[in-house]
């Protein structure tokens, strides 16, 4: 029987058990220190409280103090499901506990910068694990619209899985493969990635036409603002291939399930809509966050905030094209130095 240990308790974690039991693995599932209240009910009666599911009994759930036993028997895959934020954190519980170079497969989403240029997160968990430990680890991610509600009640759902080595690829997915857990493979790591993270960004910008539709209400005639709307998503995708391209990854990337797919259904509903809408609206995004959103993760507002003064360095040394990407710089405007939000119609190409 195959073994998989998954690496953060949060919903979509959690999620990636169900795919995983279903194709018949033992599962063990390590709660970070932030998820002790969901191991605990999890470990007592299965129930996960934040999916609304009682996970599969092939499920053992595990507190991280007990990773080092989790990874003891040399599991066949881990999957690293912790925020952006602990990938750190994760990198140094690895460290102390891996036996040997077993792959992993990175659900976590986010991007790393050192002030002058900008990295995927699998490049930097590999090249830190390799440093640290000696273990040269295959480590892959994972790509494309998948809701963690959804995929938990086993609803149809299409990803992209990239790695340099297709054929580690191949084997993490004969792990997870199940009638509604559906995966194609690229080697587009870099392209995968970023589309992964500025999804978040751009999302912001396509929710806030629902806040401008509020506040400037509708037409006379009922007209609403999808022409807008539709144009903002639009105009995000040709920017993201702009990043995608800057930074060495295939373009054609940005069309399919990484790119206009999970752009897609991030913007159906969720934190970046929220705030985007609030932009919208005509707050500051500094009086959003703190009056509307102040317990809230909004991945794409720190996106912006992290790697914005990185993104306007790429520009002004022409790394990047300036002109190209009015709607990258009305978003960092926003959320770096509470300007409006705006969409400069006029300006989308």
């Amino acid at each position: 029987m195959a073994e998989i240990v998954i690496l953060g308790a949060g919903v979509m974690g959690s999620a990636m058990t169900l795919p995983a039991a279903n194709h018949g693995a033992s599962v063990t599932l390590v709660g970070t220190h932030l998820d002790t209240e969901i191991i605990r009910s999890v470990a007592g009666n299965g129930w996960h409280p934040r999916l609304g599911i009682t996970l599969p009994e092939a499920v053992k759930a595990r507190d991280w103090t007990d990773l080092g036993d989790a990874l003891a028997k040399t599991p066949d895959l881990i999957i690293l499901g912790v925020s952006s934020a602990g990938v750190g954190w994760a990198i140094d519980r690895l460290v102390a506990t891996l036996s040997g170079p077993t792959p992993i497969l990175m659900i976590t989403k986010g991007l790393a910068t050192d002030g002058t240029t900008i990295e995927v997160l699998p490049a930097q968990v590999q090249r830190e694990l390799h440093r640290r430990s000696g273990f040269a680890v295959p480590v892959m991610a994972v790509g494309g619209p998948c809701i963690a509600g959804e995929l938990a009640a086993q609803r149809d759902t299409s990803v992209i899985v990239t790695g340099e080595d297709l054929s580690e690829v191949g084997r993490a997915l004969g792990l997870l493969r199940s009638p509604y857990y559906h995966a194609s493979v690229t080697d587009d790591i870099i392209g995968v990635e970023v589309c992964a993270a500025f999804k978040n960004f751009y999302a912001i910008s396509v929710g806030s036409v629902g806040g401008r539709l509020e506040r400037d209400g509708k037409a006379p005639n009922a007209a609403l603002m999808h022409n807008l709307s539709a144009s903002t998503f639009t105009q995000a995708l040709k920017e993201m291939r702009e990043l995608v391209v800057a930074l060495g990854g295939d373009p054609a990337t940005v069309g399919g399930l990484a790119g206009a797919g999970d752009l897609y259904v991030t913007c159906q509903a969720g934190r970046n809509g929220r705030m985007g809408r609030l932009l919208g609206l005509g707050l500051p995004y500094s009086q959003a966050k703190s009056d509307h959103m102040p317990m809230d993760t909004v991945e794409g507002a720190n996106l912006a905030l992290e790697l914005g003064p990185t993104i306007e360095r790429m520009m002004a040394d022409g790394r990047l094209d300036a002109e190209a990407m009015p709607l990258t710089r009305a978003i960092i405007a926003a959320i770096c130095r509470d300007e409006p939000l705006l969409l400069e119609f006029s300006r989308f190409h």
